[in-house]
């Protein structure tokens, strides 16, 4: 039986553009290519989930317009079970502009919309109903929703991971109960601790920062191209990433995050399921977009086949 894992995020519609680089302010420039696609770190996360063979259960708020209904089609067609998911009348479904340079780069706007309204009783009641594996969370939703989650989670004993971004300092992380992961990219990791993650001396210097202010049994902090640092509470490993031409790094930590999460869960073992979740961000920055860029089963085992990479 599939490993199930509940996403307690948020859902978007990207409006995704290219540009040979950000225009400066006051500044006009001449855009290439650009589409609607499937966005938000949760929905995201939720199809990486479906795509590499987990059961996807998504809990998330849409409007009720078109762009909701497109969205919620989308999650059906990928495999994602939609019963979760509330459709507000009173909102627009959360809607994200994304430029992305030539190298790959991004810079994201995200309007929250609906994701705004998700509740931590609506959240708490969808764990309680589908009965997961695992929980995941973003901070894309009301913070007070992912602190209650926390709590539920902690007293069912079903194991949460949090992908800590976007990150706020207003955020006080004592309030989250222990967890099971708690991932912070490098930027989030500096707003939380102070501390930029250059290279392994000050990756454990915040990751031993971030120990101080959330009980979590693995810390793992994502370096973009450097991969990923993971800190079980006395030891730093590097686990270093694959070598590809980035194209899009949108949905690239959101990718990572989820299939680290559904290999931790099958393995129990969090060293193996970063090199599995390393796998599945390589491939997706190496092609353009969000959820529509990230492997299938059968993309992720050629490319770690063809690369030689041992999980």
């Amino acid at each position: 039986m599939a490993v199930k894992i509940l996403t307690v995020s948020s859902a978007n519609m990207d409006l995704n553009m290219r540009v040979s680089e950000a225009p400066k302010k006051g500044q006009t420039i001449l855009g290439g290519e650009y589409k609607y696609v499937s966005g938000g770190k949760g929905a995201n996360s939720a199809t990486a989930v479906a795509k590499l063979g987990g059961g996807s259960i998504f809990c998330a708020a849409l409007g009720n317009d078109a762009n909701g209904a497109t969205l919620k089609n989308i999650y059906k067609e990928v495999g994602i079970c939609t019963d979760y998911i509330l459709t507000l009348n009173s909102v627009p479904t959360g809607l994200a502009t994304v430029t992305v340079e030539d190298d790959g780069a991004n810079r994201i706007v995200v309007f929250s919309g609906a994701n705004a309204q998700l509740s931590a009783e609506h959240a708490i009641e969808s764990a309680k109903k589908s009965v997961p594996d695992a929980v995941f969370c973003h901070f894309e939703i009301p913070y007070e929703t992912v602190c209650a989650v926390s709590e539920y989670c902690d007293q069912a004993n079903i194991p949460l991971i949090i992908d800590a971004g976007p990150a706020s300092k207003d955020y006080d992380l004592s309030k989250l109960a222990p967890v099971c992961v708690f991932s912070p990219n490098e930027t989030e990791t500096e707003i939380f601790t102070g501390i930029c993650p250059v290279d392994d001396e000050s990756a454990l210097n915040a990751a031993k920062a971030l120990k101080k202010l959330v009980k979590a049994e693995y810390y793992v902090l994502k370096l973009g191209a450097r991969g990923v640092a993971v800190y079980d509470g006395s030891t730093l490993t590097h686990v270093p990433t694959y070598p590809v031409k980035a194209v899009d790094t949108t949905a690239a930590g959101d990718s990572f995050t989820a299939a680290m999460t559904l290999e931790l869960m099958r393995s129990h073992d969090i060293l193996r399921a970063c090199r599995f979740g390393n796998a599945v961000a390589s491939i997706t920055v190496s092609k353009q977009g969000a959820g529509d860029s990230i492997p299938d089963c059968a993309e992720l085992e050629k490319f770690i086949a063809d690369n030689g990479i041992v999980l």
